[in-house]
């Protein structure tokens, strides 16, 4: 993967590295969107996506985000978190750089993500709000 991983971590798609049990604590405990997630929620959400993990020198996982694609047209990013002991230290962007540099060779029309508070994190690996948000639509829960 391209992009710049701060020196001493990892990023890596690789999905018997990603360990479900942290993903459903930062998840259902700790990320604003998806507090009391269940775990088979999340066992199917990993399983049914593009999982890019980051893990520190000792091979232990710090961050998480998942793809939700078609790898034709279309992907959303989501579940974007990095544990709290390893913020401040560019991860964020980094794995926000590492999805879009792994999803560039499909030529996608459109990545999508939402966030409530992370919008400069995203800004500066080349999101963008939406043009016409008019012009799009949701079926289901709000958060």
């Amino acid at each position: 993967m391209t992009g710049t991983v701060p020196e001493g971590y990892a990023i890596d798609t690789d999905p018997a590295r990603i360990d479900v049990d942290a993903v459903h604590r930062w998840l259902s405990t700790d990320a604003y969107w998806a507090l009391g997630r269940s775990r088979g929620t999340v066992e199917r959400s990993v399983a049914a996506s593009v999982n890019f993990g980051v893990f520190d020198a000792s091979g232990a996982q710090c961050g998480y985000a998942r793809v939700v694609t078609d790898l034709a047209t279309f992907a959303w990013l989501c579940d974007v978190y990095v544990d709290r002991a390893h913020r401040g230290r560019g991860l964020g962007v980094a794995l926000a750089a590492a999805v879009r540099d792994h999803l560039a060779p499909y030529g996608l029309r459109r990545v999508l993500l939402a966030t409530g508070d992370a919008h400069g994190v995203y800004a500066q690996v080349g999101f963008r709000p939406l043009p016409d948000p008019h012009k799009w639509m949701v079926l289901g829960r709000e958060a």
